[in-house]
């Protein structure tokens, strides 16, 4: 059902600046994982934990809590949510320990799934012909989040220290509760299924909603060789090659920031019925943003300049594909609106873990060319599969079932 009024500017942009503070949460650590593992006694061997156990809080939180914004007042489950993350954030600050800072990046993972209740809020207040182009502002947002969260933290700690990165990422996520609490509307799902069974649906709508399936696929193969950029293009920086400082390569990933500009693009797109082709040129971006640094010359500044572009080409087609998946699902049904999207980003998150192992794993066997052809193969794998949908007969599109 459409909606009386389209949804207020000002609302748009109070969303996609609390999904970008609310997911920024889960990437402090990563630049960071050197000096807290110092702090906290971790050994060498176990420091991957850091960014793990943030990345599995957030993954369980995806299946087991992001739900629930089909069955919970949707207003009062993301002002909980909230208040969780800012104390585990104050927790992460305060910890002396290992097991006490793990903890409490298990728990930021896992309450900062907040942000994937906000986007589905949004698509609900906002009217049919418009909904691609509000999720769209709402994921630049959230991008602009995931590209800020590790620069800032490396400014912050270079300048104080990382307890004072996630102490202030404590207030601001407090500050957000608050506003949001006083600003957003009330929204009470209509469904009346019992949690458990809210649970068992996940399956069926995965397994009897295609769309939701191929449109998970393409943004795995896509975020797959986005985590596996931000792996490696780091380390080839800091190597002899670049030879970059800290401040220097989080000044290169604030740049690749500018990629996010593409998610109203996108969305306007998809909401003149443009996706296919849109999919297909976000898929290309990802694929070119690997091919432009394994062509660059031996020219060192040459050599970063194209670097420079390559990041903003495929975060570009990272930004793009995220809202085209997004609104495909938003139309199959406001009643699963949330489960759907919990699944979405639980699985394409799955390609994310993959493609950061692999980039770290063939760098450091193999090199930075042989971490950039992996990182190609990723979303080239999902331009073929989109092959397969674009050569077949458009099938209706049905409101999935849960």
């Amino acid at each position: 059902m459409k909606n009386q009024t389209e949804i207020a500017p000002s609302m748009v942009a109070l969303l996609a600046a609390a999904a970008g503070l609310i997911v920024a949460n889960l990437y402090y650590a990563q630049t960071l994982v050197g000096p807290i593992s110092a702090a906290t006694g971790l050994s060498a061997d176990a420091a991957g934990l850091i960014v793990t156990l943030t990345q599995v809080g957030y993954t369980l939180g995806l299946l087991f809590v992001v739900p629930l914004g089909d069955l919970l007042e949707n207003r009062r489950l993301i002002v909980t949510l909230l208040a969780v993350t800012a104390l585990s954030l104050l927790a992460a600050a305060f910890s002396t320990t290992a097991w006490m800072f793990l903890s409490a990046a298990l728990a930021i993972g896992l309450s900062s799934v907040a942000a994937q209740v906000l986007v589905p809020f949004a698509a609900h207040l906002s009217s049919e012909a418009k909904r691609g182009h509000t999720v769209g502002k709402v994921v630049s947002g959230l991008l602009l989040g995931v590209m800020l969260a590790r620069p800032a933290a490396s400014l912050v700690a270079d300048h104080s220290s990382w307890h004072v990165v996630f102490g202030g990422a404590a207030v601001l996520i407090a500050l957000l509760a608050i506003v949001l609490r006083i600003k957003l509307p009330a929204r009470v799902p209509h469904s009346q299924v019992t949690y458990p069974k809210l649970i068992g649906s996940l399956w069926t709508l995965f397994a009897t909603t295609p769309v939701l399936r191929r449109r998970a696929a393409y943004h795995a193969g896509l975020f797959g060789s986005f985590s596996l950029f931000w792996t490696v293009a780091p380390l080839a920086l800091a190597s002899p090659a670049f030879g970059l400082s800290q401040t220097a390569i989080a000044v290169f990933a604030l740049v690749g920031m500018a990629g996010a500009v593409a998610s109203p693009i996108a969305g306007r797109l998809a909401d003149k019925g443009h996706s296919m082709i849109a999919t297909a040129i976000a898929l290309g971006l990802g694929v070119l943003g690997f091919a432009l640094p394994l062509i660059a010359p031996g020219s060192h500044a040459v050599a970063l300049g194209i670097l420079v572009v390559a990041s903003i080409v495929l975060d570009m087609g990272v930004a793009a594909n995220l809202v085209l998946g997004q609104r495909a699902i938003f139309t199959l049904g406001a009643e699963v609106r949330s489960r759907l999207n919990g699944l979405y980003f639980a699985t394409f998150f799955a390609g994310g873990a993959l493609g950061s192992a692999l980039g770290g794993y063939v760098y450091a066997r193999y090199g930075w060319h042989a971490a950039l052809l992996t990182g190609m193969a990723m979303p080239a794998a999902a331009l073929l599969y989109w092959f397969s949908e674009a050569l077949a007969p458009a099938p209706a599109v049905t409101k999935a079932q849960g």
